[in-house]
């Protein structure tokens, strides 16, 4: 938190450094000989079109009409930008946790600038989530190590192709008539050659051979592992493992190959694809929510487009706000509670506002809707597998 602390002390710290150095220098004048404050562009016509200025604003291109170059116009734009710090995000944050319906039927019904766009809230709680996880730690494991058992079924077989090359040198030695050997050579030929032997036999034995790829091995016995089964670690060390049998058709099983060779990697892919299509939300619940309002014409798909991005939003910032209070120790019983009763009543209040409806319509509705949840977070799962598997 001293970080976070700094940073600010520093971002306020430089504006009044800015405020200092740009504020009230020396006056400069214009082309015209009109006196400038100092940092400030001649504002006669648009800077950006050259179309001549009536009011505060270009009416042809929309850019304002007074511009700063100073640097204390530059740490602004960074905290605009970057933090979004602005009078119209404290109007729309308490409005869309409070009374989330009114929020987006009067956004739709077209008061745009006093609040946020919901796609503009929607990446902004997307970014604020990831920077959130990494401060709080909270990523994919590194340390799951993959199934190997291809590399050391090859190593075995390597193995015993060597004892048994060895035991046919030995072999050939104590044949040689020409050797010329004496008692205590052969002895210990013959005592090397039983020691391979012994190490072959436990290569060769019945716990090792499923390792080797031979022909004459045994079948696995129903519930054990085959070279057919895709083995996907859950955890690291000895812990659980998830198996998936191929299924014949190569880019999938390539992909399934991937799992099981590197799951850390894959795992850490699936995060950040998480992060940079997490918008597929949108269009894979837009269908869902006009099922629930099919037969009624007046709601259109732009409708429960501000909807769903407003309800995600909302549904991000949440988890971000029981993520930073379990960092500052809050009871975990809590926190569970919270985040299972909150989401409910944050949904009913939203379908009454926007749509609304009445109590019955609602609650209804949102039973409907809490099983198109499952449905449609098991869809964007099943997304993030397949672009992980490119």
């Amino acid at each position: 938190m001293s970080d976070i602390g700094e940073a600010v002390g520093t971002a306020v710290e430089g504006g009044l450094f800015a405020k200092a150095i740009g504020g009230k220098g020396g006056q400069v004048s214009d082309k015209d000989g009109q006196p400038l404050e100092q940092g400030h562009f001649a504002e006669r016509t648009c800077l950006n079109c050259g179309t001549e200025l009536i009011g505060s604003h270009c009416h042809a291109c929309g850019q304002k009409a007074h511009l700063h170059r100073t640097l204390r116009a530059f740490l602004h734009d960074l905290l605009h930008g970057a933090l979004h710090f602005e009078g119209k995000t404290w109007k729309t944050l308490p409005k869309l946790a409070l009374k989330p319906g009114e929020l987006t039927r009067r956004y739709i019904e077209g008061e745009r600038a006093r609040f946020v766009s919901p796609m503009a809230l929607f990446l902004f709680s997307i970014f604020l989530m990831f920077a959130v996880f990494q401060f709080a730690g909270i990523t994919t494991p590194t340390d799951l190590q993959g199934d190997n058992r291809t590399n050391l079924r090859d190593a075995v077989a390597a193995e015993v192709e060597n004892k048994e090359e060895q035991i046919a040198r030995i072999d050939r030695e104590l044949a040689d008539e020409d050797a010329d050997l004496d008692a205590s050579e052969r002895r210990e030929l013959e005592a090397e050659r039983e020691s391979l032997e012994n190490e072959l036999a436990i290569l060769t034995s019945a716990d090792t051979l499923p390792f080797l790829d031979r022909g004459d091995t045994e079948e696995p016995a129903a519930g054990e592992d085959d070279d057919d089964a895709t083995v996907i670690p859950v955890r690291s060390g000895d812990g659980p493992e998830m198996k998936m049998k191929l299924t014949g058709t190569d880019w999938i099983d390539g992909g399934l190959e991937k799992w099981r060779k590197q799951p850390a990697l894959m795992l850490y892919k699936l995060q950040t694809n998480f992060y940079k299509f997490s918008w597929l939300l949108i269009p894979i619940s837009i269908p869902f929510v006009w099922l629930l309002f099919v037969w009624k014409r007046r709601f259109k798909a732009y409708d429960h487009a501000i909807f769903v991005t407003y309800s995600l939003s909302f549904m991000t910032l949440l988890i971000l706000t029981l993520v930073m209070l379990a960092q500052l120790a809050v009871p975990m019983g809590l926190l569970v509670w919270a985040g299972l009763l909150i989401p409910p009543i944050h949904i009913y209040k939203h379908l009454r506002g926007t749509y609304a409806l009445s109590r019955f319509s609602a609650f209804w509705r949102l039973c409907v809707l809490t099983v198109f949840i499952t449905i449609i977070l098991t869809l964007f799962l099943q997304a993030l597998v397949l672009l992980g598997l490119f």
